[in-house]
């Protein structure tokens, strides 16, 4: 790392933190040259390659964009697509590649829009995977359907049999 003040070549890393939850790395550095210190950050940069192989870096911004599109006219707030936009990111760089494909992306966005808003994740859902016909729509509402009594069911707690077998009376 070239020294900021006195152009020197070389510099050497007295200090390192992590900084933004380990996404940037602060480094302070020492020139043996002038014997100046001067911090550095480093970003680790995730790049997203798009169907036609254009390499672009991600954007949070992008992602919100995107979700708010589908969420228009539906009751989200701002606050929970910044949320989304953040956990899509974490899934995303938490696959430890620094490319990843923007059909990744896209998955990555629907489970959780899917738990923020299910009109929202139909309308992104039917754009991002193509639905060409009626059939494809009843298909995913159908698999929608299903994945909630799923979740639902698996959010209430089962009842315990009795013990002895009998039934309770009822009324005294």
């Amino acid at each position: 790392m070239r020294c900021p003040y006195c152009r020197h070549a070389d510099s050497r890393v007295v200090d390192s933190r992590e900084a933004d939850d380990g996404q940037l790395i602060r480094r302070r550095r020492s020139c043996p040259e002038c014997g100046k210190r001067f911090t550095t950050v480093e970003e680790a940069v995730l790049a997203v390659v798009k169907r036609s192989g254009v390499t672009e870096p991600f954007s949070r911004t992008k992602i919100m964009s995107g979700v708010r599109k589908a969420c228009q006219g539906r009751p989200v707030d701002e606050d929970s697509i910044a949320l989304l936009a953040q956990k899509v990111e974490e899934t995303v760089r938490a696959k430890g590649a620094a490319e990843i494909p923007s059909h990744e992306v896209g998955l990555a966005i629907l489970v959780p829009l899917r738990d923020l808003d299910q009109v929202a994740y139909l309308r992104f859902a039917s754009v991002y995977k193509s639905f060409d016909s009626l059939d494809e729509f009843e298909k995913e509402i159908t698999a929608l359907r299903e994945a909630t009594i799923a979740r639902e069911s698996g959010l209430r707690h089962p009842v315990a049999p009795r013990s002895g077998g009998r039934t309770p009376k009822i009324g005294g």
